[in-house]
């Protein structure tokens, strides 16, 4: 394959990977927020995300520190978005001479931390720009049945809800770049540089009966469609939650909020164990709708955009 968007490079790499078979029976491997093994004492959930300078994070208004705290816990999303907690990282940090590895992997260890992770391993490198990629392994609490949440679970007729509001991460970009990180931006300036991963909500979530989930990297309108298109349904989005000092286009399409878009059948049960969990309100946004493909944003058309890694042709392709 030559030139192509993320999306499509990685459906092609899992038709590479899996030539020689697919996931056996109980397991989820490419095309989920993590993939699901079987383990000895129940499944297992694993997951790796990679954090770049000057791609995922603006050294301009992150620090080292930032860089390792963002790429744990975006990696630790991952696992939130099924219902799991994290166990067990192995983070790999990569870059330039004078690089500060050092604060980069006390971000890390600031954030594993705090969501109870456990760093067991990883590797170092030299790189032109300063790269962290984390892989996490999770379990399900308790290890059995309901199990991990996936974006293919949501059917007609279930709600959609949001764990928060949405822009802050990028409207916390752009007030960064303006020299704004007190006051007022202080916490969204916060949300862009260590996001936090919604672990209690999506756990509380998989044990109240959620059909369905994913975690708002790319920008609402394209994590919505991954999760419309993965269950086959389509989507009656209304009233978004826009955080505080952003904007709706930041809230629609900035990404980086690591918030849950959840499905459910029953949304008083939701709400229920959201309250006896001492969690936020869940905001409901919408439907599922039995039209594939027929996406909706209040009384329009869901719009395009999101965020996607475009890759070009390599030489002579």
């Amino acid at each position: 394959m030559g030139a192509g968007d993320e999306f499509e490079l990685i459906e092609a790499m899992r038709r590479t990977y899996e030539a020689a078979g697919g996931p056996p029976p109980g397991e989820v491997w490419i095309g989920d927020d993590a993939a699901v093994v079987t383990g000895s004492a129940g499944p297992l959930l694993l997951a790796t995300d990679l954090v770049v300078a000057g791609v995922h994070a603006d050294p301009a208004v992150s620090t080292a520190a930032d860089l390792g705290y963002k790429a744990l816990a975006v990696t630790v999303s991952d696992l939130a978005a099924m219902g799991a907690r994290p166990r067990w990282a192995l983070v790999s940090l990569a870059g330039p001479p004078g690089s500060d590895v050092l604060a980069v992997a006390a971000g890390v260890a600031e954030a594993a931390a705090e969501v109870g992770c456990a760093v067991v391993g990883g590797d170092l490198s030299a790189a032109p720009v300063v790269t962290v990629s984390v892989a996490v392994v999770g379990s399900l609490v308790p290890p059995g049945e309901p199990g991990p949440l996936r974006r293919s679970g949501a059917r007609p007729g279930d709600s959609l809800w949001l764990t928060g509001p949405l822009g802050a991460s990028a409207a916390g970009l752009r007030l960064a770049r303006s020299g704004a990180t007190s006051g007022a931006a202080a916490p969204l300036v916060a949300a862009h540089r260590r996001p936090r991963a919604r672990l209690a909500e999506g756990e509380a979530a998989r044990l109240a009966g959620a059909s369905a989930a994913v975690d708002i990297s790319d920008g609402l309108v394209a994590d919505a469609r991954h999760l419309a298109e993965a269950s086959g349904v389509g989507l009656a989005l209304v009233g978004i939650p826009v955080a505080d000092g952003a904007t709706p286009a930041e809230a629609l399409a900035g990404g980086e909020d690591y918030e849950l878009l959840l499905a459910t059948p029953d949304g008083s049960r939701l709400v229920a164990a959201f309250a006896a969990a001492g969690l936020r309100p869940p905001l409901p946004v919408g439907t599922c709708t039995p039209s594939p493909g027929h996406h909706r944003l209040d009384d329009g058309p869901l719009p395009a955009g999101g965020w996607r890694h475009r890759f070009g042709a390599p030489e002579g392709g």
